[in-house]
């Protein structure tokens, strides 16, 4: 089996002791191949610096995090537009992007003018988007109306109703990026998942996030995504080979991956 984690962030400082060493355990548990989304300038440098040393695994987006938001949002939103300009070799998609209330709502109106501004961008370059959406679902899908049919991508870390998956599902080309929290006892999200078609899921970590059991509570890393697969195979009722070659499919067709066959 071969699967992609499309979200994970091993360029954290969480992984600064023993970063190569999960790299290996990934591989060795048949993810072979991630996304790593951008956070802000200032970790850009790391980002791309392991995603150098991984050339044939490890795939890029570019953009600005809405947590990252603040004062000095415009040379921030500068930064991610001039790199995406300068290297559109270097990258997939453009993310992750999005809005997020949970912690704060001071440059709300900042983080809709930075998210627009960067889906503007994936429209007229045709990319697709990674989308960060916490506690702001109605602001985020009634933005997100304007580009309908226009643009595609993931709304990652998704815990949403099912409702909410039908109305990113009507915006055309959207997935949803399923994580640990499926694992999680009585979590809506596995509800939630009995209804989304294996075609709409993507897989991620959001490592050092979110960690599935039986490791929640501890550092997530990518080599943790069979139990996430794991948990979506039992709610489906299929094999997790299935889960493997739909999700690792949906993957490469989204950003344009290489294709490779299962094993």
């Amino acid at each position: 089996m071969q699967f992609i984690d499309t979200h994970t962030h091993p360029y954290d400082e969480a992984f600064d002791q023993d970063r190569d060493q999960a790299m290996l355990r990934a591989m060795e548990s048949g993810v072979g191949r991630w996304i790593f989304p951008a956070i802000d300038s200032t970790s850009f440098k790391a980002q791309l610096s392991l995603w150098e040393k991984y050339p044939s695994r490890a795939f890029m987006g570019m953009g600005l995090h809405p947590t990252s938001v603040g004062e000095n949002w415009k040379e921030e939103l500068r930064f991610a537009m001039e790199e995406l300009d300068s290297n559109p070799d270097r990258y997939v998609a453009v993310g992750e992007i999005g809005l997020d209330a949970y912690w704060s709502r001071e440059f709300m109106q900042q983080q809709k003018e930075v998210l627009d501004a960067q889906l503007q961008y994936a429209s007229s370059k045709g990319l697709p988007v990674i989308i960060h959406e916490r506690s702001a679902t109605e602001e985020m899908l009634d933005i997100m109306q304007a580009y309908k049919g226009r643009l595609g991508g993931v709304f990652h870390a998704f815990t949403g109703s099912v409702e909410t998956y039908r109305r990113i599902k009507a915006l055309g080309g959207f997935k949803v990026g399923i994580g640990g929290v499926v694992t999680f006892k009585n979590a809506g999200i596995a509800r939630t998942v009995a209804d989304i078609p294996l075609e709409d899921i993507l897989l991620e970590t959001d490592s050092p996030y979110l960690t599935p059991v039986p490791y929640r509570g501890k550092r997530n890393e990518s080599s943790y995504i069979p139990f996430i697969a794991a948990k979506v195979a039992e709610i489906k009722g299929v094999e997790i080979e299935k889960v493997a070659e739909v999700t690792t499919a949906n993957a490469e067709n989204l950003f344009g991956l290489p294709h490779i066959g299962q094993q």
